[in-house]
């Protein structure tokens, strides 16, 4: 795994989790948990995404069709 991925996602948490608290502190609840969401959806394509190359590179390791 690339270092960098994990250096992506932990900055995509911390820079949401900023917002989420000016947001919260500017009485904009809603909009916080908008912005936790957006980040969460973020990254879980990120993730998904890397769970299929993962798949892939199984198959051809396997040889499985």
């Amino acid at each position: 795994m690339e270092v960098e991925v994990i250096f992506k996602i932990a900055a995509i948490g911390i820079l949401t989790a900023v917002c989420c608290q000016i947001l919260k502190k500017a009485d904009k609840e809603e909009l916080a948990t908008l912005t936790t969401l957006a980040g969460l959806v973020i990254v879980l394509s990120m993730v998904i995404g890397m769970i299929g190359t993962l798949f892939d590179t199984l198959k051809n390791l396997f040889s499985l069709y």
